[in-house]
């Protein structure tokens, strides 16, 4: 066996498919099916099961699918720990960020690794939370900041900030008289919603909060995409539920007058999630905690205050233990 061969199998067996994998490792897939299949040939067991539709480990490929990523951590191991001889951190992080993040968290992320990590390379792309989820599961994503996501067991998360969610609509008036209004949740029922579909985690909150008071959206359309939910809205489509840095980060936000919502208050959590399959190496704990840092510093010091504690206590009453 040599690293190659462990490395095409390992990715394979956790992306389902050759032809994914082999973009994945940037190498042909002909190689790579030539990787797996000596790999196969010297432990004389089939390890993967292919059909039309990928590829799924076998019994002996989940046994070495185990090793397989304990052997290539343990090599990425002993590469940092070399780096750090010489005073650096290396390696590939690959991270996912929600859209609306990704626009206020991208470019100071990626200085702060120039300046602190410079042997690190760090790849950043933007998705919606509930796709974001499976690639830390497949080993696409090393790290990935999660809205409103519900624990798995393949998944690690750490809490990093709670953002209050707002109706969002096309401004008509001044923004002075718009500024601080709030409305009721039972009001916001009465509304036509442009909402992503599900399971995005807004639209779930958004109908579990609305069913504990009896009652349910008006959906007007459902789309997925901030930006174009905001376009529909600003059109007269209807109205949105979205948190205060969608709207700060459109490009546009004097287009839009927003409320806050209350009786009860909505909270969007932001959380970071790490695969609970793979151990975390030195440089995405390093990546972490600049994740981390960069976070308290540009949203949580720019978010709104906290709800009234009487909203808080009201809304922590109905929620199950």
């Amino acid at each position: 066996m040599d690293l190659k061969q462990i490395e095409s199998f390992v990715r394979v067996a956790e992306l389902g498919s050759f032809t994914r994998a082999a973009a994945a490792l940037g190498i042909p897939q002909p190689l790579l099916s030539r990787h797996v299949r000596l790999l196969e040939v010297e432990l004389r067991q089939n390890l993967l099961l292919r059909n039309g539709r990928g590829a799924t480990p076998t019994e002996a490929g989940r046994v070495l699918l185990e090793h397989g990523r304990g052997i290539l951590h343990q090599v990425q191991r002993a590469r940092e720990e070399l780096g750090r001889v010489r005073g650096a951190l290396e390696g590939r992080v690959a991270i996912g960020l929600p859209p609306s993040i990704a626009k206020i968290l991208t470019v100071p992320l990626t200085r702060e690794v120039r300046v602190r990590l410079p042997q690190a390379t760090v790849s950043i792309s933007e998705n919606l939370s509930v796709a974001m989820q499976d690639s830390l599961v497949t080993g696409r994503l090393d790290i990935a900041l999660l809205y409103n996501a519900i624990p798995t067991p393949g998944v690690e998360l750490s809490p990093l900030l709670e953002e209050p969610l707002y109706l969002v609509q096309r401004r008509i008036g001044t923004a002075a008289a718009s500024a601080g209004q709030t409305i009721s949740l039972r009001e916001v029922a009465r509304l036509p919603l442009v909402i992503p579909t599900r399971p995005n985690a807004i639209r779930m909150m958004v109908e579990s909060e609305l069913a504990a008071i009896g009652c349910h959206p008006v959906i007007a359309l459902e789309i997925d995409g901030v930006a174009a939910i905001l376009d529909l809205v600003a059109d007269g489509a209807g109205s949105a539920v979205l948190s205060m840095n969608a709207v700060v980060t459109s490009g546009r936000p004097t287009a839009f007058e927003t409320r806050r919502i209350h009786s009860p208050a909505l909270q969007s959590r932001l959380s970071m999630a790490v695969s609970a399959q793979r151990p975390t190496t030195l440089t995405q704990k390093a990546m972490q905690d600049l994740i981390r840092q960069c976070v308290q510093t540009l949203l949580h010091s720019a978010s709104p205050a906290p709800a009234p504690a009487g909203e808080r206590k009201s809304r922590a009453a109905r929620t199950p233990p």
